[in-house]
């Protein structure tokens, strides 16, 4: 009696397990339904704000009373300053570089033609001249300041992300220069072909544009992940970021067998020889085995190929067996170039770059929200049951 009651309770949370999980996958595909209808918007972030707030923020901590007055007012200060040489920067954007000087001279020689009785007057128009010109030479420099792009890739399995990738990415050669530069920060385990053989030709669009491009891996860009960082004109990596994976697979699993043990039949028809080499519920044949160990031979050489035009450096051969390193080892063998932390990479450029976060962000109703919340909630849930039934009990 008691094992009947075990039993039921333990059937009892498997369907409630089966059934949240059947509700959530409802509420998700829901979901994806609506999205599909709406549209985004690009999120522009200045890092190099957040960064210099982040230091003002820490230096003040450390000062006593008096210090922070005294610092405060100075920061008031740097601030006019700063406002006054945007406010230049813009009236010069409309203009040629050398155009404000040219004026400013040509204002200079009228004015002391008509004061040339008086040198104090020259010498001061001169003096305020000197003084315009060159606030306008800094202003001009600062809006010509070298620019960061910062895009992040955290890659899925099918590489859906690259719906968002490609938005940042046209957002951004529409404002870039040749002297800008973008940084993706990338996280990719790898999947299917098509998906990450698509955002790797959008990192190349970057590259066709004359723009640099650098990739930097905390974590992993294996396989397809990989594919995507090759593109790169540079790739930095963690020193435990795990790298390579060169390589193709696929595992398909067959019920012929089971479903022949049950007397159950499965016709499958189709027009040419290799429409389907190895299936699920049919008998897979030994010919049809062997045209799909070519399928995938023959895609791991266009892989190597993409790889080693990239980065012909690279001993393609010795790379190419699926094998993946970690980001100290990778150097070695010439899949990174450097090794650092996307964080200390961009630290050192916040000093003389404008360092701007891309993003694209898909607008969500309330009841997406909603939706979320609740599939959240019913996820702990079952995790919590199905934890707590593999407790030990009394």
């Amino acid at each position: 009696m008691e094992y009947l009651v075990q039993y039921g309770v333990f059937l009892a949370q498997t369907i409630t397990i089966v059934a949240a999980i059947a509700v959530i996958l409802i509420l998700i595909v829901g979901m994806r339904h609506k999205s599909q209808g709406q549209k985004g918007e690009i999120q522009v972030i200045s890092l190099s704000e957040k960064h210099e707030e982040t230091v003002q923020m820490m230096q003040g901590a450390l000062m006593n009373p008096a210090e922070q007055k005294m610092w405060q007012k100075k920061q008031k200060q740097e601030e006019r300053i700063k406002r006054k040489k945007e406010k230049i920067a813009a009236k010069q954007e409309h203009k040629e570089g050398a155009e404000l000087p040219h004026l400013i001279s040509t204002d200079a020689t009228s004015v002391s033609n008509e004061q040339s009785k008086s040198k104090e007057s020259q010498k001061k128009l001169e003096s305020d001249q000197s003084t315009v010109t060159s606030e306008s030479k800094t202003a001009i420099d600062d809006n010509n300041h070298k620019r960061i792009f910062v895009i992040d890739f955290d890659g899925s399995m099918d590489a859906g992300e690259v719906s968002s990738l490609r938005e940042e990415i046209t957002a951004i050669l529409s404002v870039a220069k040749s002297q800008d530069t973008v940084i993706i920060r990338l996280t990719s385990p790898g999947g299917v072909v098509h998906g990450y053989g698509l955002a790797a030709s959008q990192l190349a669009r970057i590259k066709n544009a004359n723009i640099n491009l650098v990739a930097c891996v905390d974590k992993v860009a294996a396989s397809g992940g990989y594919m995507m960082a090759c593109v790169a004109d540079k790739i930095i990596a963690a020193p435990f970021a795990i790298l390579g994976s060169i390589g193709v697979v696929a595992q398909v699993p067959n019920f012929n067998r089971f479903l022949k043990k049950n007397e159950i039949d499965v016709e499958l028809h189709t027009a040419g020889a290799y429409k389907r080499t190895l299936t699920l519920f049919g008998e897979n044949t030994e010919e049809g085995r062997e045209k799909f160990r070519q399928e995938l031979n023959e895609t791991h050489e266009l892989f190597k190929r993409f790889v080693i035009e990239k980065r012909p450096s690279l001993d393609i051969e010795s790379v190419a067996t699926g094998e993946h390193w970690y980001g100290i080892q990778a150097l070695e063998k010439g899949l990174v170039d450097e090794i650092a932390t996307s964080d200390d990479y961009l630290g050192k450029l916040y000093q003389d770059h404008k360092v701007l976060k891309i993003k694209y962000v898909m607008k969500k109703r309330m009841a997406e929200r909603v939706t979320r919340s609740a599939s959240k909630a019913i996820i702990d849930s079952v995790m919590s049951i199905w934890q707590n039934n593999q407790k030990p009990q009394i």
